[in-house]
């Protein structure tokens, strides 16, 4: 694990924006895992993995805020958010085997608030046997694979006995960061669970260098005990801003049984402005990925809107209007077609 500057400049050479840094670090501490620094091409300063976790003194610039999501006034117990009327979000820990420079939770992650205690285990317990509208909890923070095995075995039996029907999702970057973390030991105690409702697996793979041998393997376990898997992709400047990488991407992660689910737009949260993509080229990869790939490689291009606002899907508008008696579409090549409206007969 790199957690210093000294480490770090055992790997590469830093930039003067890298350097700058350390004088003057963010809330987000630094830590990089042996797997995600061996992906790193120490040749080029460039590098899409070094770009994610690395960290620039951009990162102290203090625009926007530390709770794009306002996360905080939808708290309902000190670790369960509840912002959406079906799903929750528990924080199981502040904890990541690595810290991505993208972080969206800069204002929790890594600042030593530590694992979930069995007590705030108990009271997310409590609220949900009360609030049965909630079928879908998603475990985070942090990533919930930091937990020993005993806590999430805790956590795991305290949530299914809250509520019989929950939808578990296991939000996780360990995929990548420290597959080995998939042992026996914690795949035997996650199918002992599994029988007794769903879980789903969900990935965050952000270019085609992270879905490694190992990363795939990892999820091949989850797999195998019945478990499906969906990744979620953060589009970012300068690491798979382009319909090319993507393309890739998408198509690797569905050969690989892994859903393309989502494609973020990188949240409005301090230190991440030279990370974020503009949403229009944002909507003009998101246009083009549409010629290249099929609906079950094609991710949704999704915005989680400021203050609250929840998430809406962001799409090129191919509906054009209508005109007598027909809606007139435009087609991901740029040809026109007519669709009758109800009622309207053919000529």
């Amino acid at each position: 694990m790199v957690k210093s500057r000294e480490e770090l400049e055992k790997h590469i050479t830093l930039k003067e924006e890298e350097r700058k840094w350390f004088d003057d670090p963010s809330s987000l501490p630094l830590l990089i895992s042996d797997n995600l620094m061996s992906l790193i091409n120490p040749e080029d300063p460039e590098d899409p993995v070094r770009r994610q976790f690395v960290p620039d003194c951009r990162e102290c610039e203090h625009s926007w805020t530390l709770d794009p999501l306002e996360e905080v006034s939808h708290s309902v117990t000190g670790r369960l958010i509840h912002r959406y009327e079906h799903r929750a979000a528990l924080l199981t820990t502040d904890r990541c085997f690595s810290y991505c420079r993208h972080c969206f939770r800069r204002r929790f992650t890594g600042t030593d608030s530590g694992a979930i205690s069995k007590e705030e285990i108990d009271q997310a317990a409590g609220y949900l046997s009360l609030h049965k509208e909630i079928y879908e909890v998603l475990l985070t923070g942090g990533d919930l694979f930091t937990l020993s095995d005993d806590r999430l075995d805790y956590l795991f039996s305290a949530l299914k006995n809250a509520n019989k029907n929950l939808v578990l999702r296991l939000c996780t970057r360990a995929i990548v960061s420290y597959p080995q973390r998939f042992d026996d030991s914690l795949m035997k105690l996650i199918e002992k669970y599994s029988h007794d409702g769903p879980f789903m697996l969900m990935t965050q793979i952000n270019h085609p260098r992270e879905l490694t041998e190992e990363c795939i393997a990892a999820v091949r376990k989850f797999l195998s005990i019945g478990i499906p898997a969906f990744n979620q992709s953060v589009l970012l400047k300068g690491v798979n801003d382009s319909a090319d990488t993507l393309e890739e991407l998408c198509i690797r992660l569905l050969y690989n049984r892994i859903k393309p689910y989502y494609l973020f737009q990188c949240d409005l949260v301090q230190g991440t402005d030279h990370l974020r993509v503009d949403v229009a080229k944002g909507l003009e990869i998101e246009r083009e990925l549409r010629k290249r790939l099929s609906g079950l490689a094609m991710p949704q291009y999704t915005i989680d809107l400021p203050q609250g606002g929840g998430k809406v899907i962001l799409t090129h508008q191919y509906l054009d209007g209508v005109c007598d008696g027909f809606y007139i579409f435009t087609t991901p090549d740029g040809e026109q077609r007519f669709y009758p409206q109800e009622g309207r007969k053919e000529n």
